[in-house]
């Protein structure tokens, strides 16, 4: 059995980093928590961007090497669960660092909440319900 205080990592490619990160820091508000601070080769380029002393943290990579095209779909969601419905300063914040507000795939998500692609077009869920 896990852990419910495990730290979670989620990582996925991106296609531009300083773009992914203007989405996630200055759109959502989460702190870089890590970044590589130089080109080495043979290992990727990547920043960790969370809340400070979060049992998780997200994490976007880049191979210039051998770089991995992003290949969302329109299921692959990171929903934030807000107990309340998104403001529309964050929605406008979002959307002027680099996002794109889309429709739902799944009805749930459209009645639930605001949809935001994100410069590699994965989608952010701002849900206005609470976990429970």
């Amino acid at each position: 059995m896990i852990d419910s205080t495990v730290h979670v990592r989620v990582a996925r490619p991106s296609g531009d980093l300083a773009a992914a990160e203007r989405f996630y820091v200055d759109g959502l508000g989460l702190t870089v928590l890590w970044r590589t601070a130089e080109r080495v080769p043979g290992e990727h380029d990547l920043v960790m961007v969370g809340p400070p002393d979060a049992a998780w943290h997200f994490e976007l990579t880049h191979d210039p090497d051998d770089p991995l095209e992003p290949t969302p779909t329109v299921d692959d969601l990171f929903v934030l669960y807000l107990g309340k419905p998104a403001d529309k300063e964050l929605i406008d914040r979002l959307v002027a660092a680099g996002g794109t507000r889309v429709p739902a795939h799944n009805p749930y998500w459209e009645e639930h909440g605001v949809t935001i692609a994100d410069p590699d077009g994965y989608r952010l869920v701002l849900c206005s319900r609470t976990w429970a």
